[in-house]
Formats: structure tokens, C-alpha cells, sequence
């Protein structure tokens, strides 16, 4: 019978593995990773329920559907309360097998996404535009696109708002895991304490406060790629535990006592010369030569001036639409000043600078005024005096963008205040308050 079901489930596309009891099954579990497991209820050394429990245990969203006979349904269906996905009674219909097991399979994706979900709505479908026509950004692309088939390691080197992450996303859309989860995690973002829990997970009681079991970032990225982007500011310790999951592909999870098996590609990123951190005594010579088997360094924007009219104008429909302003454009004036700026923060800074342009902005036309200066709008809407300090001009610039953003909102739901609030994402009541505020009619 396992003969035939590998033969119907490998002319399906599926890669199978047999084990000939429970405990051997139990055993290569451990040893390898899988996506399903399909067990039957009665076998020598480890029953069904054996193998069902070993497998909740290392994997909690990995599926497992049971095989039983007629008379042990009762069996089958104290299996389903333990966790299994179903039960299929012998003897059976193979297409019938092979549909419940795409539905278990699909079933798994969705429940892994929804958890993901929960941490980030990534809006970004299909293939990242990177937009770009100097050789600098093509050369960047061609080689992402060769490299992306492969679980190759890669690691993104550049400046802060180079895009790393967008390039990341254009490795994952374009290598045969597309259709699994793409993980991002900033590791300077999270506190140390937390960003171990975070991506390897923890389970109940590891630590006060953990109630229940955790799946930590690389167990939710199985199958798909985990984007480690900031790794320069790990410390020591996570570092040797990553190198571990690099070298072993598993994870140990707080609190643990049994390693789980996980399939991950990984993409680092850092904006610091890593050779350095080695020099310094920051960064693991073992952790970078495992990460650095294929480097891409992404060039600042000051080096593809010729991109930024293509990258202001994406910017400027992009934000026009989802501030609803109505037509705008850049003038020839504004664009040239663009053009000519240093652009420290890089692309993460002109994307910034077009969507405060647009709040600013009570014209068709952004003018230049509204991108001179350190701050780019350092001479717009200046009649009231001019600003003491850093902090006051700070304080002053957010209190006339938040006015426009709620005028602006309160116009496009027709003085709607309850749809208006949804869209600037605040309370019903934190929406009076500034309404009262800025003394809007």
C-alpha cells in the first residue's frame, strides 16, 4: 500500500518519504522536514496517535491526516480532537486522498498567513517594481534575477533607504517559494529580550508572561524566506544561534527541549560595513562567511541621479491616491532642485519629501520652494514668522500637515467624520478633538 500511495502521490508532483512503523516515522520526523504527514491509526512500534502528537509537537501547523479501517472511526475521531486535519476510511479512492490532502495543504497556507497578517499587512502582490533605467539599477536586477531561482543565502549590502527590502521581496517573488510566506524582521527594531522569542519562538512557561506556545518568525517563514534585514545589530548570542539554524536548518524554540526542522531560505541585509563589526569584535566571522555566500551591494541614489524623475513620479501617483488630493504634478523647477539634492536617506528620503510636498501643497503644481532646504519645505507657509527652533518648526510643520490631512479626509467622505476617521486610522473621538482644535468648519 505505501508503494502504491508514493507511486499516485509522486505522479502528483509530491516528494514522499515512507516509514515502515511509528517509531521509525517518528524518528525521520526529526530528522527531515515535511509539509504533511499521512499516518495510518494502527502500526507496530508507535501507533498513529504516537506519530500525530510527535508531529503537533515539532511542527503545530504541519497537517497530518489519518488512515484507519471502518471499525476504528471512533479511533479516527479522537484523532481529530488531538489535532489531525481528517481521516479517510479504507479502502479509499486515491483522488479522493490527494484532494483532501491539497485542502489540508491550502488550509495550512491560509492559517500561516493569517498569523503573519497579524504582525504586518504587506500589501505588495506579485514582483516589487524596481524602478531604475541607469546601469547601476540594471546591473543590481539582472544579477537578483539569476540568483533568486536558488536557496542561495544572500546578503543585501547599502546605504539606509536604499530599498533593500524591496529587493528582498524581488528575490522571494521570483524563486520557486513565491507561493509561501516572505517574513520581514528589522533585528535593531526589537529589544533583545523579545527579538530571540520573536524568531525562533518560545513555548508555554518558558518565561513569566509566556500563557502559550509562540511560533517564532523562521517557523512561520517555513517553506518560504525569512528577511533579516539590520543583522549587523544582533548580539553575540543570537548571532551563534543563527549560525546554528544555518549550518543544522532547525530551530530551538525558548524554552524547549526538542530542536524543530524548518525549510528557510535567508536574505540578510546591513547598512554597516560588517567587516568592521568583525574587527571590532561585534559581528561573528563564522555568521558572515555563512551569510555572505552571495553579496549584493545596492547603490545610493546619489549614484542614479538619471532615476529620480521616474522614482519622483511613481511617488507622486502613489501618494496622490492614497492622500486623495486630486491631480498634481512637479514643476520643471522642483524637479531640477530634486535632481540636484544629496539625498542622505536615499530613496526612503525622496518618497518622504514627495508625500510631505502633497500635504503641504494647496497648489496643482508642487513648486521648488517646497523641496529647499535641510527639511525640503524649508519655505513653505512661512506667513506666520519664522520658526525659533529645530523643535518649532518640527511641531509647526506636523500641525499644518495634520490640518490638510484631516481637511482633506473630511472632504472626500463628504463631512463623513465616522468614514473619515477610518481613513486617517484614529478614534471617532481623537478626530473631534483635532477638528475642534484646528477650529475646521
Amino acid at each position: 500500500m505505501s508503494r502504491m500511495l508514493r507511486e499516485s502521490l509522486e505522479a502528483e508532483g509530491f516528494n514522499t518519504s515512507i516509514a515502515p512503523d511509528g517509531a521509525k516515522g517518528i524518528e525521520t520526523l526529526k530528522r527531515e522536514s515535511f509539509d504533511l504527514v499521512l499516518t495510518d491509526l494502527n502500526l507496530p512500534g508507535a501507533d498513529g496517535i504516537e506519530v500525530l502528537k510527535a508531529s503537533k509537537e515539532q511542527a503545530p501547523l504541519r497537517p497530518v491526516i489519518v488512515m484507519t479501517a471502518f471499525g476504528s472511526i471512533e479511533t479516527a475521531v479522537d484523532a481529530m480532537k488531538q489535532g489531525a486535519f481528517d481521516f479517510i476510511t479504507k479502502p479509499f479512492n486515491v483522488d479522493h486522498l490527494i484532494m483532501l490532502m491539497n485542502r489540508a495543504l491550502e488550509n495550512k497556507r491560509m492559517v500561516t498567513e493569517n498569523i503573519l497578517l497579524k504582525d504586518e499587512l504587506d500589501a505588495v502582490q506579485g514582483m516589487p517594481e524596481i524602478i531604475g533605467k541607469t546601469n547601476a539599477i540594471r546591473e543590481v536586477a539582472g544579477v537578483i534575477r539569476k540568483v533568486a531561482p536558488s536557496k542561495t543565502t544572500v546578503l543585501l549590502m547599502g546605504q539606509s533607504g536604499t530599498g533593500k527590502e524591496l529587493f528582498a521581496r524581488a528575490l522571494h517573488n521570483l524563486s520557486d517559494r513565491a507561493s509561501n510566506p516572505f517574513v520581514p524582521i528589522n533585528c535593531a527594531a526589537i529589544p533583545r529580550d523579545l527579538l530571540e522569542s520573536e524568531l525562533f519562538g518560545h513555548e508555554k512557561g518558558a518565561f513569566t508572561g509566556a500563557d502559550s506556545r509562540k511560533l517564532g518568525k523562521f517557523e512561520l517563514a517555513s517553506g518560504g524566506t525569512i528577511f533579516l534585514d539590520e543583522i549587523g545589530e544582533l548580539d553575540k548570542g543570537l548571532q551563534a544561534k543563527l549560525l546554528r539554524v544555518l549550518q543544522e536548518e532547525e530551530i530551538d524554540r525558548v524554552g524547549g527541549i526538542r530542536s524543530v526542522k524548518v525549510d528557510v531560505r535567508v536574505i540578510a541585509a546591513s547598512n554597516r560595513d560588517l567587516s568592521e563589526a568583525i574587527e571590532a569584535g561585534e559581528f561573528r566571522e563564522d555568521l558572515f562567511y555563512r551569510i555572505n555566500v552571495f553579496p549584493v551591494t545596492i547603490p545610493p541614489l546619489r549614484e542614479r541621479a538619471e532615476d529620480i524623475p521616474l522614482l519622483a513620479d511613481f511617488f507622486l501617483k502613489k501618494h496622490t491616491a492614497r492622500l486623495n488630493t486630486g491631480h498634481k504634478s512637479i514643476s520643471a523647477e522642483a524637479m531640477e532642485v530634486l535632481i540636484q539634492r544629496d539625498w542622505k536617506g536615499n530613496v526612503r528620503e525622496l518618497e518622504n519629501s514627495i508625500e510631505r510636498a502633497l500635504i503641504l501643497s494647496d497648489a496643482d503644481d508642487l513648486g521648488s520652494s517646497l523641496f529647499n532646504g535641510p527639511c525640503g519645505a524649508a519655505n513653505a507657509d512661512t506667513a506666520e514668522g519664522e520658526a525659533q527652533s529645530l523643535e518649532d518648526a518640527s511641531k509647526r510643520a506636523s500641525r499644518i500637515a495634520e490640518e490638510r490631512m484631516i481637511r482633506n479626509a473630511l472632504k472626500s467622505t463628504s463631512g463623513n467624520k465616522t468614514k473619515a476617521a477610518a481613513l486617517l486610522n484614529v478614534s471617532y473621538k481623537t478626530l473631534l478633538t483635532k477638528i475642534k482644535d484646528y477650529e475646521i468648519n
